[in-house]
């Protein structure tokens, strides 16, 4: 493990690099970052853990950000395909950014504030074009401010809900995707029940000065245990969710994606966001290629990149994200093939390691969802 003192000082820090150390953590750059991939007891161990009781993340890698002014809304939904004017106040939605081509600029989430502004959470690699893009796209008086003063916690897993219940009582009644200002553990912070496991949980921006204090006094409750990077890509993946750069990027639609539930019937028949004309176009026609979840045979698992061969041994496609599933100790994987070899139990050849191995589409999520559905 390298100490603070080793780590190139290019690398940012978030403001729980210390904790980190102290506990333990392999660091790794990531987006920019030194950033804690695992702990001592390892990604599996992190991963079960997480599943069965509760886990913490540090994600203040990731860019918060705050939309206000007046046409605010207005003038945020017309950079994303997604139905920002029907958001009530303390609600949220997942989104991306969209350019011209109708290619995936960043996926996010965001959530209307109930002062009739929004913030919004973007990836950690893409903020910084994030917010030359917002700022260039914004009209009239609304305005983007990245709120750099702010950490990010993540708190996931089924025991989640009764840690914040007694550390921020009310917390238990928030419904999925729900979002407000709460104290939690006597720190003023903005809660949403949101998270990127498939499981229930919670994430909570803090003032960066006390995200130390609320981290240490979260990782004091029995069910809690901190949890890297590692491990959230293996929940990530098992639940089915997109990681940008890898499973959508510029080149990828988000019909392509099967990220059409994202677009309200509204946003499908106005269009008015970039790249309408492709997205609306497949979804008419339907896309050439599609995103599908695949179940290798056997033990080995498909990486990234691992090409995709029909039943004939046809390239069809290749892997964007595969790995080994702890859940259901079996490697899972998933990628983009011709929209023809997308249908579920089709069978596929992956070439791993130059054998040809088989697998077969699998519908996804791999591990059932548990978001909390009041």
């Amino acid at each position: 493990m390298p100490s603070a003192d080793t780590v190139p000082a290019k690398l940012l820090r978030t403001p729980l690099h210390a904790l980190h150390v102290e506990l333990g953590a392999k660091m790794v750059p990531f987006a920019g970052y030194d950033m804690p991939v695992q702990y001592p007891d390892g990604i599996l161990k992190e991963h079960l853990h997480c599943r069965a009781a509760a886990g913490l993340f540090d994600v203040s890698h990731m860019g918060q950000a705050r939309i206000d002014g007046d046409g605010a809304i207005a003038a945020f939904e017309a950079l994303v395909p997604g139905d920002i004017a029907a958001l009530a106040p303390g609600r949220m939605r997942y989104t991306m950014f969209t350019n011209d081509a109708g290619g995936i600029l960043d996926d996010l989430m965001v959530t209307a504030r109930a002062d009739g502004g929004l913030f919004v959470v973007l990836n950690a690699a893409c903020k910084t074009a994030d917010m030359k893009h917002l700022r260039a796209g914004l009209s009239g008086a609304a305005k983007a401010t990245l709120m750099e003063d702010k950490a990010l916690l993540a708190l996931q897993g089924p025991a989640a809900v009764a840690v914040m219940a007694r550390l921020a009582p009310g917390a238990e009644k928030m419904a999925f995707m729900s979002a407000a200002a709460m104290d939690v553990a006597g720190i003023g912070c903005f809660v949403s029940r949101s998270g990127y496991t498939g499981d229930d949980g919670y994430e909570i921006s803090v003032p960066a000065a006390r995200a130390e204090e609320l981290a240490r006094r979260l990782l004091g409750e029995p069910e809690v245990a901190p949890i890297g990077l590692g491990a959230r890509d293996t929940l990530r993946l098992e639940a089915g969710l997109c990681l940008y750069g890898h499973d959508i990027d510029t080149t990828t639609s988000p019909i392509e994606a099967g990220l059409a539930w994202t677009i309200s019937k509204r946003r499908r028949a106005e269009g008015g966001f970039p790249g309408a004309a492709r997205i609306q176009g497949e979804l008419a026609s339907g896309p050439i290629r599609k995103r599908v979840g695949i179940r290798p045979e056997g033990r080995a698992p498909a990486r990234e990149g691992t090409a995709i061969a029909d039943g004939a041994g046809k390239p069809v496609g290749a892997v964007t994200s595969g790995g080994f599933s702890p859940t259901l100790s079996a490697p899972i994987a998933m990628g983009y093939v011709a929209a023809a070899q997308a249908a579920a139990d089709t069978a596929l050849a992956l070439d791993v390691r130059g054998k040809a191995l088989p697998a077969r589409v699998v519908p996804m999520p791999f591990v059932p969802h548990r978001y909390h559905k009041s």
